[in-house]
């Protein structure tokens, strides 16, 4: 719902003065926020076993996804394993979103009010980096081989690297049938690997919302992807004790 009205602010705005119109759109979402809070109050079982439902389906599907991967590449990690390791990840990863869904609304509601940005599209993507970069350190593991006593060679940094950025078009490279020869002994669960993926999203975010001559909007909306790509990173190192 928030949502919707966000969209019939962008669409109005050159028709109703912009100011009035935001004034209005917060009193509706504060009024609908009202109208969830007695929702829960009044049906606590039934919000929880719907935000259960999605835990649920959410962890199936990360499951089945790595189960497969594991398959094809022969892997001999237990199922076991890989079920304790994806419950613990989309455990925190739904924590952690449900503290950046309201702090993600007030950023794109401050940035329309503010500096007259809409920063919609930026906040939407920014979740599914969030949420694919929970998951982006054990892709390349298809690409991985165990480092060997003495061994010091390894692939040339941007074949490394690679593996880590371009993650998504390897698997499906690997699903298509298509075999490098590329393997890596770098497991990317490092905080030089973290800056590598960071400045890589800010490049991205650069070219995608960087309009010339930049905006203090613009750089809002610049910063905000890598910073949803990095806390999903985190969350991930964080699991994995890392830090």
């Amino acid at each position: 719902m928030c949502l919707g009205i966000l969209f019939l602010v962008f669409a109005l705005k050159e028709l109703i003065n912009l100011h009035f119109l935001m004034a209005s759109s917060y009193f509706v979402c504060f009024v609908m926020l009202i109208g969830m809070s007695y929702m829960v109050s009044e049906h606590p079982k039934a919000i929880r076993d719907f935000l259960a439902s999605l835990h649920d389906a959410l962890h199936g599907i990360v499951l089945a996804f790595f189960k497969g991967i594991n398959r094809r590449i022969g892997s001999k990690l237990s199922v076991w394993y890989m079920e304790k390791e994806t419950s613990e990840h989309v455990h925190l990863l739904c924590i952690v979103l449900c503290l950046l869904l309201p702090a993600s609304l007030l950023y794109v509601f401050t940035d329309l009010y503010i500096f007259e940005e809409n920063a919609l599209d930026s906040m939407l993507w920014g979740l599914l980096i969030f949420f694919y970069s929970n998951f982006l350190p054990d892709l390349p593991s298809i690409y991985r081989r165990k480092k060997r006593n003495g061994e010091a060679k390894d692939l040339i940094w941007y074949k490394k690297y690679a593996l880590l950025l371009f993650a998504p078009l390897l698997i499906w490279a690997f699903y298509s049938g298509i075999r490098l020869s590329w393997k890596t002994t770098e497991t990317f669960h490092n905080f030089k690997s973290l800056t590598v993926y960071g400045a890589f999203l800010f490049l991205l975010s650069f070219f995608a919302f960087g309009d010339l001559p930049i905006s203090t909007g613009d750089m809002a909306e610049i910063v905000f992807l890598p910073l949803y790509g990095l806390i999903g990173y985190l969350t991930h190192l964080k699991v994995d004790k890392v830090w």
